[in-house]
């Protein structure tokens, strides 16, 4: 697996009276963000509909190489709308150990040589539950409905507010 280099990290701004520090002593490391990226079996997906609403959806996916790779029909509403307008977020199920993701959703393929069997491999945190892709199910010229999000920003928080983080990534 490739490790994706540290994103820069900081406060975000939010109001007053939010009680954020004002030094950047105790914010979050990439790392134990990244870890609960990896090891959550399920994500949220935010999407934008042509008419401008938001549209959510609940992910399987998994966190490698620094990004979020899930696959599906090409023809379903989230995927839709990513082609239309790519920019998403991505937010893990807790409100109180709370990691939020912003990037682009894009379709792409994976060879099975190479990043179709690391996909694969991280996929197997899915086994017990019937969903097994073979390293090849990537590898098509539709790539097997494959979208990645490449992650440009992320907040993140474990123990609020004194721990809000905000990551630039990429």
């Amino acid at each position: 697996m490739r490790s994706a280099p540290s994103p820069s990290a900081d406060r975000p701004t939010m109001p007053e009276g939010y009680g954020l520090p004002d030094t950047t002593e105790g914010v979050l490391p990439w790392s134990a963000v990244e870890q609960r990226l990896v090891a959550s079996r399920h994500y949220w997906l935010a999407t934008v509909r042509p008419d401008a609403t938001p549209h959510v959806v609940p992910r399987w996916g998994v966190w490698v190489d620094g990004a979020f790779w899930y696959d599906g029909a090409p023809t379903t509403r989230h995927a839709r709308n990513a082609e239309a307008n790519p920019a998403v977020t991505l937010t893990l199920e807790s409100g109180t150990e709370v990691v939020i993701v912003e990037g682009r959703s894009t379709a792409t393929r994976a060879d099975a040589d190479g990043l179709g069997a690391r996909l694969a491999a991280a996929f197997a945190k899915y086994h017990d539950d019937g969903y097994a892709p073979e390293a090849d199910a990537w590898s098509g010229d539709d790539g097997g409905g494959l979208r990645v999000v490449t992650p440009h920003r992320a907040l993140a928080w474990f123990d609020f507010p004194n721990d809000c983080t905000r990551f630039r990534l990429r």
